[in-house]
């Protein structure tokens, strides 16, 4: 889709470029993450309000780095160059960038030295995050230090009658905690942006491309439930009303009650045709006696698309378009830019390994879009807190929180038992807070007392985790008597369960799900 202002990233291999674009997009500026070596011709066509080189892992010194077309400094567009890409614009300007024998790494105060656009509105004392190794040792001509640290004197540069600037430290992570009104000010004061990048207008114009694409043809979607699916639904449905098709696989390890939510939303509120397929036995049978958890996997995912390709056929006949659910991270597949390039466009199949007699063609209306763009385009096509706000939950379902085998009492006694923990997490007034929260059914038993009896039953563990995006997690600090509540909740309301565990890891080196 064309975009009448944005800003190009060029994406340097950093772990943390898709960071930069956030930063950028909060600000309600449009952004794309391109090639590192696009051309300045290619830009130039495409007219972006300005262009931000990110940061990476290799050195400009190193024979063979990853360099950008020199002429975009010719263009007269305005250019932020971030760490790597600060020392890539000196040093492609003939400034001097010395190679270093140590990583400065954590947080660092700076100090600005020259009046600048970038930190207009800001103290001039901040604290940045720096991660690097090399450092420019000489500014090029026509260039001026605005900023210093202990460690850096040249913090950052600018040549204010070019608007090309340069920051040694990362704006757009939470350590540097005035980032996002620096990426701010770039965007807003040298680049001249409007902020036009709103969820209503983006709403608007896809309804009309996707209706010019579809015409009078039909799309099928296959429906999970999660939060990018409901919204592609509603995007879909306000687009081409009974044109849209979808597929909602129940396998029978979804959470409790969450298959009749999603057939009383989608099928009756909204009145979209919703084709259910009913196969918990079927997935329940072909996971009898598997406890390898890489196993579950493969055989949830191959009975998905031999449950919904059965469906799908019996609408193939009408059906022209297959609608995903892809979202922007899932386009950019990063690679190493020592390794060849560092932003390259790939083409995500959610649903992947379709047999070969049902060909579609793809329509993906989200794939601009970074999650929580996606949750607020939900909440503008009015669908309810408890879809948009839904937390991440695994393809293979409750499969990888049961860890061992999986029964139908095993799955029964866990959704009640989740249940419990998604109550009163949620009555907690900020609930919110708590990335991901949920239940785990361990597959051992421990001796109890309940009453005067002697028990042995199931031990149940509870995981909850702030994040921002779920690379890394560290577990939520619950109140002592929201932990209480759980507890005693599940195991006095929960039959099988005597012993309820709280999880205190951390992702690294734990990872958020048990299997």
């Amino acid at each position: 889709m064309k975009h009448s202002e944005w800003i190009a990233i060029l994406d340097y291999g950093s772990q943390v470029t898709q960071l930069i674009a956030r930063r950028i997009r909060e600000q309600k500026v449009y952004c794309e993450i391109i090639r590192f070596d696009t051309k300045a011709a290619d830009l130039a066509k495409r007219a972006p309000k300005g262009i931000i080189l990110s940061g990476g892992p290799a050195s400009v010194t190193d024979q063979g780095s990853p360099l950008c077309d020199p002429a975009i400094f010719e263009l007269g567009i305005p250019i932020l160059g971030i760490c790597y890409g600060m020392q890539l614009t000196a040093q492609t300007l003939d400034g001097k960038v010395h190679r270093g024998t140590k990583r400065e790494y954590g947080k660092a105060m700076m100090q600005v030295t020259k009046d600048c656009p970038l930190f207009q509105g800001l103290d001039k004392n901040l604290q940045v995050w720096m991660s690097h190794g090399d450092k420019v040792e000489a500014i090029p001509a026509g260039f001026e230090a605005v900023a210093e640290s202990d460690n850096c004197p040249y913090a950052a540069m600018q040549n204010s009658a070019k608007k090309i600037y340069g920051v040694q430290f990362h704006p757009e992570v939470v350590h540097t905690p005035q980032g996002a009104q620096m990426l701010g000010n770039f965007a807003y004061k040298v680049c001249g942006c409007s902020g036009d990048w709103k969820m209503s207008k983006f709403i608007e114009d896809n309804i009309q491309a996707i209706r010019t694409k579809v015409g009078t043809d039909h799309v099928l979607l296959g429906l999970s439930g999660g939060v990018d699916s409901s919204v592609v639904a509603a995007l879909l449905h306000k687009a081409i009303g009974p044109q849209l098709h979808c597929v909602f696989v129940d396998n029978g390890l979804l959470r409790y009650n969450e298959a009749r939510e999603v057939e009383e939303l989608f099928g009756n509120a909204f009145g979209i045709d919703l084709h259910t397929a009913h196969s918990q036995d079927i997935f329940l049978d072909a996971l009898a006696g598997v406890s390898d958890p890489e196993k579950k996997r493969k055989i949830i995912g191959k009975t998905f698309i031999d449950v919904f390709a059965e469906k799908a056929r019996t609408l193939s006949g009408k059906v022209k378009y297959l609608a995903q659910g892809t979202l922007y991270p899932d386009v950019i597949e990063s690679v190493s830019p020592i390794g060849g390039p560092s932003a390259t466009i790939k083409s995500h199949h959610n649903v992947g390994g379709l047999p070969a007699d049902l060909k579609f063609d793809l329509i993906e209306p989200l794939r601009e879009l970074f999650k929580d763009e996606v949750r607020a385009v939900g909440r503008e096509l009015g669908l309810p807190s408890y879809v948009v706000d839904r937390q991440p939950f695994p393809g293979p379902g409750l499969a990888v929180r049961i860890l061992g085998d999986i029964t139908r009492d095993r799955v029964d006694l866990l959704q009640l038992a989740d249940l419990r923990v998604r109550e009163e997490i949620l009555k907690m007034p900020n609930h919110l807070d708590v990335w991901q929260y949920f239940a785990v059914l361990l597959p051992i038993q421990t001796v109890g007392v309940m009453g005067d009896d002697r028990t042995y039953e199931n031990v149940v563990a509870v995981r909850a985790v702030q994040s921002l995006d779920g690379m890394t997690a560290d577990w939520f600090k619950l109140p002592y008597e929201v932990l209480d509540s759980i507890s005693n909740r599940i195991i006095n309301e929960v039959k099988g369960v005597n012993r309820v565990v709280y999880d205190i890891s951390s992702k690294p080196p734990s990872t958020i799900e048990w299997e």
